[in-house]
């Protein structure tokens, strides 16, 4: 289970351009600086939820070390 599971794809997609175009206009000068940080924390999120994160923190895949 993963943290956005509980999300709605359709909403998901939707933070996905939400957050596109927040980095993008905080790039160009559009927005304050400080509308980067919802991007960051966002893609920071399903960075952490790829199956190559988590097999390399050791929460599942091949990489498990746990004695389950």
């Amino acid at each position: 289970m993963t943290l956005t599971d509980h999300i709605d794809t359709g909403v998901k997609h939707f933070m996905d351009w939400l957050s596109l175009s927040a980095a993008l206009g905080s790039i160009m000068g559009w927005i304050p600086e400080v509308g980067a940080f919802f991007p960051i924390i966002w893609y920071g999120i399903k960075i952490y939820e790829t199956d190559t994160v988590q097999s390399l923190l050791g929460k599942k895949g091949k990489f498990n070390v746990s004695d389950d």
